[in-house]
């Protein structure tokens, strides 16, 4: 439904989340000449992280923002990854030179941190950043959005967006019950160890059985991202306080073998612990009035599905196109939509059982991924079996919009980019 209040432009903006996202949309909005304020809870920026890539059509928007050599030079250096035993001898491996842009390891693979930050960085003094803040209460009166934040300030937008994580408290705020996540039955366990003898340019993936398994993965930090995988139902974990978390982990990879023990002691004195029940969200609508949704608080498709970093950067780009060149508001929030779901049902598209086979649960299992592993990565078998296995990032047809010249905006003095904003 179209209004004489629902016309274009509207050009005052607050993104909420200030990681890949909502970085990007960011940039996009504020080249497009919209007023931007991205607002992050967190009290300074946050680099590192775990790894992530960037695959086909996010590729290309990186390129249309003249960043994708400033992430490639960012990269983790992972040339591939290498499934193991428990003696660390290899069972198959998979090289990025062999399997291309599709394969377990892309071209562009970097810490999810470092690439929020090039695209903060980007912005530069054309966007306003608060840290150390959140949004408590929203209210849309059909022409304007009144937002109160947690620090007390108030403030008018024409349109709230967004760009948190998984479980966006700002979503529920204002599309309160209506996220219906789609458990994966994983929980996954990720920090930052010590790099040890055995770490490479490879990613290293050691199927403990049990539903459990071990990935080693190279930084550009010289230290190693472990991350720890349970295979199970999901049942509340993802309310466990953080001495519950590590208890958890431990508990379920003590008796691991291969590098457990390390990985543990190395779990013991790290910062940085990020725990995550896997699960996809599933949104009948991304829009509410003038709040909308993009990124994970939108439609997250989870590590599982590979395609996550690409649909935020896509779905950025997007998203501020058509609010920059539709008419009207409920015009381009449909265009939004129809060009966006069928990319994002693609992406979320991984069947239940891949966790299943990824963490066998007996001993037999775990034999039988070994010999299917084999079979996958030998000459002739390898590059068919990524085409059958993974999920394309380029099934969709972006969108081409008029150019916009960059719009510089000054830093407000009480609250410009720095941490302590």
């Amino acid at each position: 439904m179209t209004n004489a209040d629902d016309r274009m432009p509207l050009r005052r903006i607050l993104i909420t989340g200030a990681s890949v996202a909502g970085n990007a949309l960011a940039w996009w909005l504020s080249r497009r000449g919209f007023e931007v304020t991205v607002v992050e809870r967190h009290p300074q920026f946050r680099d590192g992280g775990q790894n992530i890539d960037v695959r086909g059509a996010g590729r290309k928007v990186l390129a249309m923002m003249g960043l994708e050599d400033a992430v490639a030079e960012s990269g983790t250096g992972e040339t591939g990854i290498r499934f193991v035993n428990e003696n660390d001898d290899t069972i198959a491996q998979f090289d990025v030179d062999e399997t291309g842009s599709d394969g377990p390891t892309a071209e562009l693979e970097i810490l999810r941190g470092d690439l929020a930050c090039i695209l903060f960085d980007a912005c530069a003094d054309a966007v306003h950043f608060r840290f150390d803040d959140s949004i408590n209460s929203v209210v849309d009166d059909g022409q304007k959005v009144s937002v109160t934040f947690a620090s007390g300030q108030q403030a008018e937008y024409d349109h709230v967006i967004v760009a948190e994580g998984v479980g966006s408290s700002t979503r529920e705020l204002v599309f309160k019950d209506e996220n219906e996540p789609r458990w994966l039955d994983v929980t996954m366990g990720y920090f930052t160890i010590p790099k040890g003898s055995g770490d490479t340019d490879h990613c290293r993936i050691f199927t403990a059985g049990e539903g459990r398994s071990i990935w080693l993965r190279p930084d550009n930090r010289g230290t190693t991202r472990a991350i720890l995988v349970v295979q199970k139902e999901a049942d509340g974990d993802e309310a466990l306080s953080n001495e519950e978390q590590e208890a958890f982990l431990r508990e379920r990879f003590t008796d691991a073998g291969w590098e457990a023990g390390r990985v543990l002691k190395g779990l013991e004195a790290t910062d940085d612990l990020y725990f995550d029940v896997l699960r996809q969200v599933k949104m009948d609508r991304w829009s509410k009035g003038r709040v909308i949704l993009t990124g994970d608080a939108a439609w997250c498709a989870t590590p599982i599905a590979g395609v996550g970093t690409t649909l935020a950067i896509v779905g950025a780009y997007v998203l501020a196109g058509e609010l920059a060149h539709a008419t009207d508001l409920s015009t381009a929030l449909r265009r939004y939509e129809n060009i966006m779901r069928p990319f994002v049902e693609k992406g979320q598209g991984v069947p239940k059982i891949a966790p299943k086979m990824l963490q066998p649960q007996t001993r037999f299992g775990v034999a039988l991924q070994r010999a299917v592993l084999r079979v996958a990565s030998t000459p002739g078998v390898k590059q068919l079996a990524v085409k059958v296995f993974a999920t394309s990032a380029d099934d969709i047809d972006l969108p081409e919009y008029e150019a916009v010249p960059l719009i510089l905006r000054p830093s407000a003095s009480s609250a410009g980019r720095g941490p302590s904003s």
